[in-house]
């Protein structure tokens, strides 16, 4: 074989390569909106009650209260059907059709109707043969289903994994993603494809995942109750190591939904998951009745401190530093950044359940924060500034029991003095030397 032609053959696979990639520039932050399913399941019901089935009527309403309620306002963009929106089968030329009663002026009218309130439209759908309701999947049909997205101005693409074998996911994924970037619709692909795997003792390919997903399942979905919060918690920290390096600007992990203001969490616990969902940089998408939310759980869904270190631009996943009697501390990078100095997100959770809150004392260089000139810090829940703390200051905090407290510490410029002092010592390494927590350090009551 000549060189030419080897040359020509690597430039096709590279081209190939590149079209086959998501690169949708999508995401750069975790999305953030209104999502149906964990509220409101799979509720066909429109006879017996119409205003909490799955229909266009659904749908309209929350758009307009996500604008009216100020939700928008603070970031909440997306509004997204979920699964039990389609008819049983198909049309006769093969399309996907809305349920001709709940959604009778269509799919493209409700993606209109939500455009107009300056949001954007999300929808479900499934790699397998049917949805995991039973509706009809993608499977021989990705091509024809990503066009008719694209004709419905779909800008949200979520793709489950029913009724589909987990070795075709590999394939079956990204050739979805490129039927999507083939229709010239930007459309955020989230997908389920590791966690299907993770189920049948598979393990995935993050690397292709990351390539072709904007966002991405994998664990357990989540549900009603500070039990399965509990287990999400578990899952993220003990796996942090291989779930961390995956997420970033325009790829996201994905714990689900925000369960806040339904019916299984108390003020407490969903003041943790919003915290925690920051730290963790997941999309913040609601799944909660907006018609009925009590205002305490609206304000920690609008807290807008908190959102701002979801969306951090420097779109690095925090971690668990510390886990001992119940008691956790976890913490994000974030920035602004001084020199190689980050800033930090900090939640100290109380997942103790002896009923009293629990004193967390710690000072700032004993979780990893060595910056000589200190830190900015505040209480972003009680709105609280704390003052330039220096590496050396003890922080003490008191944590209600299944409730969190979390602290943004912003770095502040080096003093001169304080420089002198850091280039006499050892070369401090971010990356090396933040998060060596040593369990010794903390003081609990």
């Amino acid at each position: 074989m000549s060189l030419k032609v080897s040359l020509v053959i690597v430039s096709v696979l590279i081209a190939a390569t590149a079209v086959l990639a998501l690169d949708n520039g999508l995401a750069r932050t975790p999305p953030m909106g209104w999502l149906a399913w964990e509220r409101f399941r799979c509720n066909t019901d429109c006879k017996n009650d119409p205003d909490n089935c799955i229909s266009e009527r659904l749908f309209r309403t929350m758009a307009d209260l996500v604008v009216s309620e100020g939700y928008a306002d603070v970031g909440y963009e997306y509004i997204n059907v979920d699964d039990c929106w389609l008819e049983k089968e198909r049309s006769f030329s093969g399309q996907l059709v809305a349920d001709k009663q709940r959604f009778p002026s269509g799919m493209r009218s409700l993606a209109d109707y939500v455009h107009s309130k300056g949001l954007k439209f999300g929808i479900y759908e499934d790699f397998g043969n049917y949805t995991c309701a039973g509706y009809p999947g993608v499977l021989g049909y990705l091509q024809l289903d990503a066009q008719t997205f694209a004709e419905w101005d779909v800008d949200y693409v979520k793709l489950d994994g029913c009724y589909a074998h987990p070795s075709e996911m590999d394939r079956g994924y990204p050739e979805f993603g490129y039927h999507l970037n083939r229709t010239g619709r930007p459309m955020i692909y989230s997908c389920s494809w590791p966690v299907y795997q993770i189920y049948a003792g598979m393990q995935p390919n993050f690397s292709s995942i990351v390539e072709h997903c904007n966002l991405w399942r994998n664990y357990d979905d989540i549900q009603d109750s500070w039990k399965s919060l509990e287990t999400i918690f578990d899952y993220y920290g003990d796996n942090q190591d291989v779930i961390i390096p995956n997420a970033g600007p325009g790829h996201w992990n994905d714990p689900d939904m925000l369960i806040i203001g339904n019916f299984g969490l108390s003020y407490e616990q969903s003041k943790t998951q919003m915290a925690l969902w920051a730290i963790l940089a997941a999309p913040l998408l609601m799944s909660v009745d907006l018609r009925t939310i009590r205002p305490e759980y609206k304000a920690i869904l609008q807290n807008k401190k908190i959102i701002a270190v979801d969306q951090d631009p420097l779109g690095i996943q925090g971690r668990r530093i510390y886990k001992h009697s119940g008691i956790e501390i976890w913490a994000r990078p974030i920035s602004p950044t001084y020199q190689n100095y980050f800033s930090y997100a900090l939640a100290f959770v109380n997942r103790r359940v002896d009923g009293t809150p629990s004193d967390i004392a710690v000072t700032l260089q004993e979780l990893g924060l060595y910056n000589p000139g200190g830190y900015a810090v505040e209480d972003l829940y009680e709105d609280v500034s704390y003052g330039v703390l220096t590496p050396q200051t003890k922080i003490k905090v008191k944590v209600n029991p299944s409730g969190v407290v979390i602290l943004r510490a912003d770095v502040r410029p080096t003093r001169a003095l304080a420089q002198q002092f850091l280039e006499a010592r050892t070369p401090y390494d971010p990356y090396q030397q933040v998060f060596q927590v040593r369990r010794s350090s903390f003081q609990k009551k």
